[in-house]
């Protein structure tokens, strides 16, 4: 299984998790539920003290899982036991202090073992991003990088050099639910499709069917975050149907985009 195969039929829906928001369990019963209601790929959220990239919702859902006591070790046993029962693609979204306090070559090899299939480290800059990529791509573990749209200039150096997807960032800022979205979603599409093949899917701030609809005309898939974080922060332990008839919502809305 590869990342690539989220994209391989249809306009992918990458859904995050908070791994241990509002349990490890839930989060478990989470992923397949997501699956079952048409995500192509999950990013799962190893929670962080200091989640830069994160707004708010994020933010109290790492708070929450963090103060249940929420650790890597236990995330990657998590994965363990759900992974045979997962037919898609899965990468862990977190943050280097993360990775490298745990130890970069035996957080990638762990990844391996345990079937995930990359990793997205939103606090790494392109130019120092190889002391971590290299080890993880030596374990079969891709290395998705991202590209604001401040990127500009530097847009064709990151997708060249891209693995998995490219992450484009829709807005500035953390992330979190946009009454709009301004950014040309097209331009940026564009630009990386010139230098590379591997597909682009745009995060931050799509939270609605339209959006999602809106987004995927230009993308080859759309990524949503903060929009299921906060159903789960607000149903809990109950928050398997509410986050099914979300997931089913935006999958009708992106099988309605023409290629």
């Amino acid at each position: 299984m590869k990342i690539a195969d989220a994209f391989a039929d249809r306009k992918a829906f990458i859904s995050f998790i908070t791994c241990g928001d509002p349990s490890l369990e839930m989060t478990e019963k989470l992923l397949l539920t997501m699956e079952q209601g048409g995500t192509d790929l999950i990013e799962l959220g190893i929670p962080f003290s200091d989640p830069t990239a994160e707004g708010p919702v994020i933010q109290e859902a790492n708070i929450r899982a963090l103060s249940g006591g929420v650790t890597t070790d236990k995330i990657f046993d998590m994965v363990r036991r759900v992974r045979p029962k997962l037919h898609i693609p899965m990468v862990f979204m977190t943050y280097a202090n993360v990775v490298f306090s745990y130890g970069i070559e035996r957080f990638a090899k762990t990844c391996a073992e345990i079937g995930m299939n990359g990793i997205i480290l939103p606090d790494i800059p392109f130019e120092e991003k190889h002391e971590f990529s290299d080890i993880f791509e030596s374990y079969g573990i891709e290395f998705v990088s991202l590209i604001a749209p401040t990127s500009e200039q530097r847009i064709s150096m990151i997708a060249k050099e891209a693995k998995g997807f490219v992450y484009c960032v829709s807005s500035m800022g953390v992330t979190g639910t946009r009454s709009q979205i301004t950014t040309n979603i097209s331009d940026m599409t564009d630009k990386v499709r010139a230098v590379t093949d591997v597909p682009t899917a745009v995060g931050f701030g799509i939270s609605t069917p339209e959006q999602a609809a809106k987004i995927a005309a230009s993308a080859d898939g759309i990524i949503i975050g903060s929009a299921i974080v906060k159903i789960i922060g607000q149903y809990g332990e109950n928050a398997q149907q509410p986050v099914l008839d979300f997931v089913k919502s935006i999958r009708s809305a992106l099988d309605g985009v023409n290629d």
